[in-house]
């Protein structure tokens, strides 16, 4: 759980640079807390003795979290300086966009203290404004992964007082797709997935060209999960027919093809689906994709069906995008040829 709480993060950091999904408030925000990032260890000493003569120096605070999210992982102190600052926004400046992203997270597992303060800060500060924007989007953003209920009223809320802004519907089938990886197959997934579905198709309505490019991957794959092939292949064909270069083009590709295999293999045509496997695997890579690598669930589905000489193809492409540092294809290959079908993880989500 720890791990895929930090994945997500990274993830969702990743995606909205890689994306340009940044909005105009948002730009200084990233800058800073790149800045940060690349701070030493003697600045960001200097950057702690400036906060606590100035508290109310929120730029400083925002480097300070980039530095702490991505070089002070390792460091002593980490954990209570990041809930320090995190916790000080929150009473102080809850509408500031740093608290709305994966920098101003608190993990539950790695810091069940702080979540905790920071849940009920955040709880007392939304009863104080319950009708303001910036605080519902933040507040639901940090409470998305432990405490989904309160995040989903929160989201329902903005999205009722604002409701042709897309990001709302946009985070509300995200919440929803978080929930369909802890269900198994039967009428609770199928609802799960029939409720994000509609909550990204309410996204792609209010999105402008290029927002609607981005939703698709998420659109096919939750229209799938509900049983909607018509849809699910009309999104995964429009994500391969889009020949527009840059960065998502690689994802397009690899998840356009998957989507449409899965589709093939539930009406038995095999042979569609493993060539639509390999289509997938010669993708030329991503952000996302030469990070976290590829996505298992139909290479899964294959193996299954005893198909183990496609899948073996299908990792071979896959090493010309992905180097995984504990050699996962590796391993996933020698499971294959000794008849097991491997344990992929967050690959069968990714």
């Amino acid at each position: 759980m720890s791990l895929h709480a930090t994945s997500m993060g990274v993830v969702m950091t990743i995606c909205l640079i890689a994306s340009g999904k940044i909005y105009s408030g948002e730009e200084d925000v990233h800058r800073w807390a790149k800045l940060g990032s690349e701070m030493s260890s003697a600045d960001k000493t200097s950057l702690e003795e400036r906060v606590e003569k100035y508290p109310d120096d929120v730029e400083s605070r925002t480097k300070l979290l980039g530095y702490y999210f991505i070089k002070g992982r390792r460091e002593a102190g980490t954990t209570s300086a990041r809930r320090r600052h995190i916790v000080w926004l929150i009473e102080n400046a809850p509408e500031s966009e740093i608290i709305g992203l994966p920098y101003g997270q608190l993990s539950k597992i790695l810091d069940p203290e702080g979540y905790d303060r920071a849940r009920q800060a955040w709880l007392k500060t939304i009863e104080k404004s319950p009708e303001n924007l910036s605080l519902l989007r933040n507040a639901s953003s940090f409470l998305l992964l432990y405490d989904r209920k309160i995040s989903e009223e929160l989201l329902l809320k903005g999205q009722a007082l604002d409701a042709k802004d897309p990001q709302w519907p946009a985070s509300l089938g995200r919440l929803y797709s978080l929930g369909l990886t802890s269900l198994h197959p039967g009428s609770a997934r199928k609802s799960a997935a029939e409720k994000a579905f509609h909550q990204y198709e309410l996204a792609y309505k209010f999105s402008d060209a290029e927002e609607r490019k981005i939703l698709l991957d998420d659109l096919a794959k939750t229209a799938f999960e509900a049983g909607l092939f018509d849809d699910a292949k009309k999104f995964a064909e429009e994500m391969l027919h889009d020949q527009t270069a840059g960065w998502n083009r690689g994802n397009q590709i690899h998840h356009g093809n998957l989507i449409l295999g899965r589709i093939a293999l539930v009406s038995g045509n095999v042979d569609e689906a493993k060539s639509r496997l390999l289509l997938a695997g010669k993708t030329k890579g991503s952000p996302q994709l030469n990070s976290f690598g590829p996505n298992m669930q139909l290479a899964k589905e294959l193996l299954e069906r005893g198909e183990t000489e496609v899948v073996l193809e299908y990792f071979e492409l896959c090493k010309k995008f992905w180097t995984s540092s504990n050699r996962k294809l590796e391993n996933w290959e020698n499971d294959v040829k000794s008849n097991h079908v491997p344990q992929f993880g967050g690959n069968l989500a990714y």
